[in-house]
Protein backbone atom coordinates (compact mmCIF):
# COMPACT_ATOMS: atom_id res chain seq x y z
CA UNK A 1 0.00 0.00 0.00
CA UNK A 2 1.56 3.80 -0.85
CA UNK A 3 2.60 5.02 2.33
CA UNK A 4 0.24 8.22 4.17
CA UNK A 5 3.04 9.24 5.68
CA UNK A 6 6.47 9.35 4.22
CA UNK A 7 9.39 8.75 6.06
CA UNK A 8 11.36 11.43 3.99
CA UNK A 9 9.06 13.40 1.05
CA UNK A 10 12.29 14.22 -1.24
CA UNK A 11 9.55 15.40 -4.23
CA UNK A 12 8.12 17.38 -1.76
CA UNK A 13 10.92 20.05 -1.44
CA UNK A 14 11.35 19.59 -5.07
CA UNK A 15 8.42 21.16 -5.60
CA UNK A 16 8.26 23.85 -2.57
CA UNK A 17 11.79 24.81 -4.54
CA UNK A 18 11.54 24.40 -8.08
CA UNK A 19 12.06 27.83 -8.98
CA UNK A 20 15.04 27.94 -7.14
CA UNK A 21 16.32 24.53 -8.46
CA UNK A 22 15.87 24.71 -12.09
CA UNK A 23 18.03 28.37 -11.43
CA UNK A 24 20.64 26.54 -9.83
CA UNK A 25 20.40 23.55 -12.51
CA UNK A 26 20.45 26.02 -15.61
CA UNK A 27 23.14 27.98 -14.10
CA UNK A 28 26.01 25.72 -13.40
CA UNK A 29 25.20 23.91 -16.82
CA UNK A 30 24.82 26.63 -18.82
CA UNK A 31 27.99 27.74 -17.86
CA UNK A 32 29.88 24.41 -17.83
CA UNK A 33 30.63 25.09 -14.35
CA UNK A 34 31.08 21.39 -13.28
CA UNK A 35 34.77 20.74 -11.35
CA UNK A 36 35.90 22.73 -8.36
CA UNK A 37 34.41 26.03 -9.25
CA UNK A 38 32.88 29.01 -7.33
CA UNK A 39 30.01 27.63 -5.72
CA UNK A 40 32.21 25.35 -4.08
CA UNK A 41 34.57 27.70 -2.81
CA UNK A 42 31.46 29.71 -1.88
CA UNK A 43 29.67 26.87 0.09
CA UNK A 44 32.74 25.80 2.06
CA UNK A 45 33.12 29.08 2.97
CA UNK A 46 30.01 29.33 4.26
CA UNK A 47 30.32 26.15 6.24
CA UNK A 48 32.79 27.18 7.65
CA UNK A 49 31.82 30.56 8.85
CA UNK A 50 28.48 28.69 10.06
CA UNK A 51 30.57 25.89 12.11
CA UNK A 52 33.20 28.81 13.01
CA UNK A 53 36.69 26.62 11.74
CA UNK A 54 39.27 28.15 9.88
CA UNK A 55 38.98 25.52 6.99
CA UNK A 56 35.73 23.50 4.98
CA UNK A 57 36.68 21.03 2.03
CA UNK A 58 33.93 19.85 -0.11
CA UNK A 59 34.80 15.98 -0.43
CA UNK A 60 32.60 13.02 -2.55
CA UNK A 61 30.62 11.50 0.77
CA UNK A 62 30.70 11.59 4.20
CA UNK A 63 32.30 8.51 4.30
CA UNK A 64 35.52 9.81 1.95
CA UNK A 65 35.48 12.90 4.34
CA UNK A 66 36.22 9.91 7.41
CA UNK A 67 39.01 8.45 5.75
CA UNK A 68 40.44 11.49 4.45
CA UNK A 69 40.88 12.97 7.73
CA UNK A 70 41.91 9.69 9.12
CA UNK A 71 44.63 9.01 6.43
CA UNK A 72 45.45 13.39 7.49
CA UNK A 73 46.06 12.38 10.66
CA UNK A 74 48.42 9.73 10.04
CA UNK A 75 45.99 6.71 11.81
CA UNK A 76 47.65 3.50 10.38
CA UNK A 77 48.87 -0.41 11.31
CA UNK A 78 50.02 -0.88 14.95
CA UNK A 79 47.09 2.37 16.03
CA UNK A 80 44.27 2.02 17.22
CA UNK A 81 41.31 4.63 17.42
CA UNK A 82 38.10 4.43 20.15
CA UNK A 83 34.79 4.83 18.89
CA UNK A 84 31.30 2.88 19.09
CA UNK A 85 29.79 0.27 17.15
CA UNK A 86 25.81 2.02 17.51
CA UNK A 87 27.11 4.56 13.77
CA UNK A 88 27.11 3.11 10.30
CA UNK A 89 29.96 1.71 9.34
CA UNK A 90 31.74 3.95 7.43
CA UNK A 91 32.72 4.99 11.14
CA UNK A 92 34.79 2.24 11.83
CA UNK A 93 35.42 1.60 8.19
CA UNK A 94 37.70 4.81 8.06
CA UNK A 95 40.02 3.30 10.97
CA UNK A 96 40.48 0.21 9.12
CA UNK A 97 40.47 1.14 5.75
CA UNK A 98 43.57 2.77 7.34
CA UNK A 99 45.14 0.13 8.54
CA UNK A 100 44.18 0.83 12.31
CA UNK A 101 42.48 -1.14 14.78
CA UNK A 102 39.33 0.25 16.24
CA UNK A 103 38.50 0.03 19.75
CA UNK A 104 34.66 0.19 20.81
CA UNK A 105 33.21 1.47 23.72
CA UNK A 106 29.72 1.34 24.51
CA UNK A 107 26.62 4.40 24.26
CA UNK A 108 24.37 5.97 26.54
CA UNK A 109 20.76 6.63 26.29
CA UNK A 110 21.50 9.76 24.45
CA UNK A 111 22.57 7.09 22.09
CA UNK A 112 26.24 8.69 21.49
CA UNK A 113 29.68 7.45 23.18
CA UNK A 114 29.71 6.86 27.05
CA UNK A 115 32.76 9.41 27.66
CA UNK A 116 32.89 7.51 30.96
CA UNK A 117 34.76 4.27 29.21
CA UNK A 118 36.98 5.95 26.93
CA UNK A 119 39.63 6.80 29.17
CA UNK A 120 39.43 2.94 30.26
CA UNK A 121 39.93 1.88 27.13
CA UNK A 122 43.41 3.70 26.21
CA UNK A 123 46.54 1.27 25.43
CA UNK A 124 49.93 2.68 24.63
CA UNK A 125 48.86 2.04 21.19
CA UNK A 126 45.79 4.50 21.08
CA UNK A 127 46.17 7.26 18.64
CA UNK A 128 43.13 9.00 18.45
CA UNK A 129 39.28 8.97 19.48
CA UNK A 130 35.99 9.15 16.87
CA UNK A 131 32.76 10.23 18.59
CA UNK A 132 29.60 10.51 17.00
CA UNK A 133 27.27 12.97 17.12
CA UNK A 134 24.04 10.47 16.06
CA UNK A 135 20.66 12.08 15.17
CA UNK A 136 21.80 15.46 15.58
CA UNK A 137 22.10 15.14 19.36
CA UNK A 138 26.01 16.22 20.00
CA UNK A 139 28.66 14.25 22.43
CA UNK A 140 29.94 15.54 25.64
CA UNK A 141 33.07 17.37 23.79
CA UNK A 142 34.12 18.68 27.12
CA UNK A 143 34.92 15.23 28.45
CA UNK A 144 36.52 13.94 25.02
CA UNK A 145 38.89 17.02 24.63
CA UNK A 146 40.21 16.76 28.23
CA UNK A 147 40.87 12.98 27.80
CA UNK A 148 42.65 13.65 24.18
CA UNK A 149 44.50 16.53 25.19
CA UNK A 150 45.47 14.41 28.43
CA UNK A 151 47.13 11.74 26.27
CA UNK A 152 47.71 13.76 23.05
CA UNK A 153 45.12 11.69 21.13
CA UNK A 154 43.34 13.29 17.69
CA UNK A 155 39.78 13.80 17.48
CA UNK A 156 38.00 13.00 14.42
CA UNK A 157 33.81 14.51 14.97
CA UNK A 158 31.63 12.08 13.27
CA UNK A 159 28.98 14.95 12.47
CA UNK A 160 27.22 13.10 9.51
CA UNK A 161 23.71 13.69 11.26
CA UNK A 162 25.08 16.78 13.40
CA UNK A 163 24.88 19.95 11.19
CA UNK A 164 24.13 22.67 13.14
CA UNK A 165 24.26 21.16 16.87
CA UNK A 166 25.45 22.15 19.28
CA UNK A 167 27.77 21.67 22.73
CA UNK A 168 27.90 24.47 25.39
CA UNK A 169 26.86 26.80 22.31
CA UNK A 170 29.38 25.46 20.17
CA UNK A 171 28.63 23.76 17.12
CA UNK A 172 29.59 20.20 16.22
CA UNK A 173 32.94 20.04 14.48
CA UNK A 174 35.12 22.61 15.89
CA UNK A 175 35.60 20.61 18.80
CA UNK A 176 38.70 18.39 17.17
CA UNK A 177 41.59 18.55 15.17
CA UNK A 178 38.98 17.52 11.73
CA UNK A 179 35.12 17.32 11.84
CA UNK A 180 33.40 15.99 9.18
CA UNK A 181 29.71 16.24 7.36
CA UNK A 182 27.12 14.14 5.05
CA UNK A 183 24.97 15.63 2.26
CA UNK A 184 23.39 12.51 1.57
CA UNK A 185 20.07 13.51 0.27
CA UNK A 186 18.34 12.90 3.97
CA UNK A 187 21.08 14.50 5.77
CA UNK A 188 19.88 17.53 7.54
CA UNK A 189 21.28 19.59 4.37
CA UNK A 190 21.17 17.07 1.73
CA UNK A 191 21.87 16.96 -2.04
CA UNK A 192 20.44 15.64 -5.16
CA UNK A 193 22.87 12.66 -4.29
CA UNK A 194 26.35 12.14 -2.34
CA UNK A 195 28.21 14.67 -0.65
CA UNK A 196 30.51 15.23 2.51
CA UNK A 197 32.68 17.94 4.07
CA UNK A 198 35.70 17.94 6.34
CA UNK A 199 36.06 20.75 8.65
CA UNK A 200 39.29 21.90 10.64
CA UNK A 201 40.75 24.95 12.10
CA UNK A 202 44.94 23.26 11.26
CA UNK A 203 46.13 24.66 7.20
CA UNK A 204 48.17 21.46 7.38
CA UNK A 205 45.51 19.18 7.84
CA UNK A 206 43.62 21.18 5.66
CA UNK A 207 46.02 21.45 2.85
CA UNK A 208 46.64 17.57 3.19
CA UNK A 209 42.88 16.87 2.34
CA UNK A 210 42.88 18.88 -0.73
CA UNK A 211 45.49 17.40 -2.11
CA UNK A 212 44.10 14.00 -0.87
CA UNK A 213 41.03 15.04 -2.48
CA UNK A 214 42.45 15.74 -6.00
CA UNK A 215 45.03 13.24 -7.08
CA UNK A 216 47.51 14.92 -5.13
CA UNK A 217 46.91 18.43 -6.53
CA UNK A 218 45.99 21.93 -4.38
CA UNK A 219 47.46 25.05 -6.15
CA UNK A 220 48.49 23.50 -9.31
CA UNK A 221 47.55 20.92 -12.06
CA UNK A 222 51.00 20.63 -13.41
CA UNK A 223 52.50 19.91 -9.26
CA UNK A 224 51.65 16.19 -7.62
CA UNK A 225 52.31 17.07 -4.19
CA UNK A 226 51.33 13.27 -2.99
CA UNK A 227 49.43 10.19 -4.13
CA UNK A 228 46.05 10.63 -3.55
CA UNK A 229 42.04 10.41 -4.48
CA UNK A 230 39.46 11.57 -6.67
CA UNK A 231 36.84 12.02 -4.32
CA UNK A 232 35.44 16.53 -4.99
CA UNK A 233 32.26 17.50 -4.37
CA UNK A 234 31.44 18.17 -7.08
CA UNK A 235 30.01 21.98 -8.58
CA UNK A 236 26.37 21.16 -9.01
CA UNK A 237 25.93 19.28 -5.95
CA UNK A 238 27.68 22.40 -3.96
CA UNK A 239 25.48 24.54 -5.76
CA UNK A 240 22.28 23.22 -4.95
CA UNK A 241 23.73 23.19 -1.22
CA UNK A 242 24.30 27.04 -1.34
CA UNK A 243 20.57 27.77 -2.21
CA UNK A 244 19.39 25.47 -0.36
CA UNK A 245 21.56 26.58 2.67
CA UNK A 246 19.22 29.82 2.81
CA UNK A 247 16.73 27.82 4.02
CA UNK A 248 18.84 25.78 6.73
CA UNK A 249 17.46 27.67 9.98
CA UNK A 250 14.28 27.82 9.00
CA UNK A 251 14.46 24.10 9.09
CA UNK A 252 15.97 23.44 11.73
CA UNK A 253 13.10 25.01 13.54
CA UNK A 254 10.67 23.10 12.10
CA UNK A 255 12.46 20.08 13.09
CA UNK A 256 12.85 21.34 16.20
CA UNK A 257 8.92 22.03 16.35
CA UNK A 258 8.25 18.36 15.27
CA UNK A 259 10.70 17.11 18.19
CA UNK A 260 7.86 19.49 20.00
CA UNK A 261 5.17 17.59 19.43
CA UNK A 262 6.01 13.75 19.09
CA UNK A 263 7.47 15.20 22.77
CA UNK A 264 3.94 15.65 23.92
CA UNK A 265 2.21 13.24 22.11
CA UNK A 266 4.24 10.34 23.11
CA UNK A 267 5.13 10.89 26.69
CA UNK A 268 3.76 8.35 28.46
CA UNK A 269 2.56 6.29 25.93
CA UNK A 270 2.86 2.72 26.57
CA UNK A 271 6.62 1.46 27.32
CA UNK A 272 8.00 4.40 24.60
CA UNK A 273 11.32 6.36 25.72
CA UNK A 274 11.17 9.44 23.85
CA UNK A 275 13.96 11.41 22.32
CA UNK A 276 16.84 12.54 24.25
CA UNK A 277 15.49 16.39 25.03
CA UNK A 278 17.65 19.77 24.32
CA UNK A 279 18.68 21.48 26.82
CA UNK A 280 21.40 24.10 28.39
CA UNK A 281 23.90 21.89 27.49
CA UNK A 282 22.38 20.73 24.19
CA UNK A 283 20.89 22.25 21.13
CA UNK A 284 19.69 19.27 19.31
CA UNK A 285 18.58 19.66 15.59
CA UNK A 286 17.08 16.28 15.31
CA UNK A 287 18.32 14.84 12.04
CA UNK A 288 16.19 11.70 13.46
CA UNK A 289 13.37 11.40 16.39
CA UNK A 290 14.43 8.13 17.78
CA UNK A 291 11.63 6.20 20.38
CA UNK A 292 12.66 3.08 22.05
CA UNK A 293 10.02 0.41 23.14
CA UNK A 294 10.31 -3.42 23.79
CA UNK A 295 7.93 -4.04 21.58
CA UNK A 296 9.77 -2.15 18.76
CA UNK A 297 9.31 -4.86 16.01
CA UNK A 298 5.63 -5.28 16.69
CA UNK A 299 5.25 -1.42 15.90
CA UNK A 300 6.83 -1.21 13.33
CA UNK A 301 4.85 -3.77 11.71
CA UNK A 302 1.66 -2.24 12.22
CA UNK A 303 3.12 1.59 11.68
CA UNK A 304 4.45 0.36 8.23
CA UNK A 305 0.43 -1.57 7.68
CA UNK A 306 -1.14 1.49 8.95
CA UNK A 307 0.45 3.83 5.95
CA UNK A 308 3.38 5.24 8.22
CA UNK A 309 6.83 5.18 6.46
CA UNK A 310 9.72 4.46 9.96
CA UNK A 311 12.75 3.23 9.99
CA UNK A 312 15.05 0.76 12.14
CA UNK A 313 18.83 2.25 11.99
CA UNK A 314 20.99 -0.24 12.62
CA UNK A 315 19.38 -3.46 14.44
CA UNK A 316 22.65 -5.26 14.48
CA UNK A 317 24.98 -3.20 15.74
CA UNK A 318 28.46 -3.31 14.12
CA UNK A 319 30.17 -5.71 16.43
CA UNK A 320 27.73 -8.20 15.55
CA UNK A 321 27.89 -8.11 11.91
CA UNK A 322 30.06 -11.42 11.13
CA UNK A 323 31.90 -10.48 8.58
CA UNK A 324 33.65 -7.33 10.15
CA UNK A 325 35.25 -9.35 12.91
CA UNK A 326 34.23 -7.25 16.10
CA UNK A 327 32.92 -9.76 17.99
CA UNK A 328 35.13 -9.87 20.76
CA UNK A 329 33.78 -6.39 22.11
CA UNK A 330 31.03 -6.47 25.02
CA UNK A 331 29.01 -3.71 24.36
CA UNK A 332 25.56 -4.11 26.70
CA UNK A 333 23.94 -1.02 26.20
CA UNK A 334 24.38 -1.06 22.29
CA UNK A 335 22.49 -4.27 22.12
CA UNK A 336 20.03 -3.02 23.95
CA UNK A 337 19.24 0.16 22.56
CA UNK A 338 19.95 -1.40 18.71
CA UNK A 339 17.18 -3.57 19.66
CA UNK A 340 15.07 -1.29 20.89
CA UNK A 341 15.05 2.15 18.35
CA UNK A 342 12.83 2.69 15.77
CA UNK A 343 13.11 7.00 13.65
CA UNK A 344 9.73 8.32 13.27
CA UNK A 345 9.28 10.49 10.09
CA UNK A 346 11.27 13.47 10.36
CA UNK A 347 11.61 16.53 7.91
CA UNK A 348 10.66 19.88 7.82
CA UNK A 349 8.49 19.66 4.58
CA UNK A 350 6.29 17.51 7.37
CA UNK A 351 3.41 18.70 8.16
CA UNK A 352 1.27 19.19 11.69
CA UNK A 353 -1.33 16.92 10.45
CA UNK A 354 0.94 14.12 9.16
CA UNK A 355 2.77 14.58 12.70
CA UNK A 356 -0.78 14.04 14.40
CA UNK A 357 -1.22 10.79 11.95
CA UNK A 358 2.32 9.27 13.55
CA UNK A 359 0.95 10.30 17.09
CA UNK A 360 -1.90 9.26 16.50
CA UNK A 361 -1.29 5.85 14.95
CA UNK A 362 1.66 4.87 17.70
CA UNK A 363 -1.45 5.49 20.55
CA UNK A 364 -3.62 3.33 18.48
CA UNK A 365 -0.68 0.42 18.52
CA UNK A 366 -0.20 0.48 22.60
CA UNK A 367 -3.93 1.13 22.95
Amino acid sequence: MPYKVRFVNYPRQYQQLKKEFDHVFEEVMSGGNFILRRHLEEFEKIIAEYVGTKCAIGVNTGTDALYLSARALGFGPGDEVITVAHTFVATVGAIVQCGATPVLVDITDDFNMDVDQVEAATTSKTKGIIPVHLNGHACNMDKIMDIAKKYNFRVIEDAAQALGAKFKNKRCVSFGDTGIFSFYPAKMLGTAGDGGMVCTNDDGLARKIRAFRDNGRVDSVEVIECFGWCTRLDNLHAAILNMKFNYFDKWVKRRREIARMYDEGLSGVGDIITHPRSNDDYFDVYQNYVIRSKHRDDLVRYMKASGIEVLISWPKPLHKQPALKLDHFKLPKTEQISAEVLSLPMYPELTDNEAEIVIETVKAFFA
